[in-house]
């Protein structure tokens, strides 16, 4: 499984709007300039994200984004399967998948369902605030 650009750049406006919050409705040119990403990209984002009722939008002078939550409300996990769809590590765990005939027998389908859960049950753990305070666990250090 790979993170698109999409998913990456979601998650990085949602912490930008999170960290300028006090602001209020933010405009998406000042967004792309402090994150160094097209503003003509997010604007494919926006959509994506307001409709999932992440984001409120003002428009006009005084106009902008702002989250429609509070930055502890938020998971990754809820962003990226927004923007990314799912987040499955084989296709044959997508939703939208027919199904595969062979899964009744399939003896490695139990380690890609481990990996899923994980994958998901670590994500939605971490939310905006946990980003911005620097509370999220490094799982690297683990040992081998």
């Amino acid at each position: 499984m790979k993170i698109s650009t999409k998913g990456r750049y979601a998650l990085r406006m949602m912490l930008d709007l999170a960290m300028h919050d006090e602001e209020g409705y933010v405009a998406l040119k000042d967004i792309a300039g402090r994150q160094e990403i097209s503003k003509k990209y997010l604007e494919q984002i926006v959509p994506l994200l307001h409709r999932a009722h992440l984001l409120r939008t003002n428009r006009g002078y005084q106009g902008g984004y702002m989250l429609a939550k509070e930055p502890n409300a938020y998971t990754v996990g809820e962003i990226l399967r927004i923007t990314e769809g799912s987040l499955a590590p084989v296709t044959c765990l997508c939703e939208d998948f027919a199904g595969c005939e062979r899964a009744p027998d399939c003896m490695t389908l139990p380690v890609w369902k481990g990996l899923y859960h994980t994958i998901n049950a670590y994500l939605d753990t971490i939310t905006l605030q946990d980003i911005m305070d620097g509370t999220v666990d490094d799982l690297s250090e683990i040992e081998e």
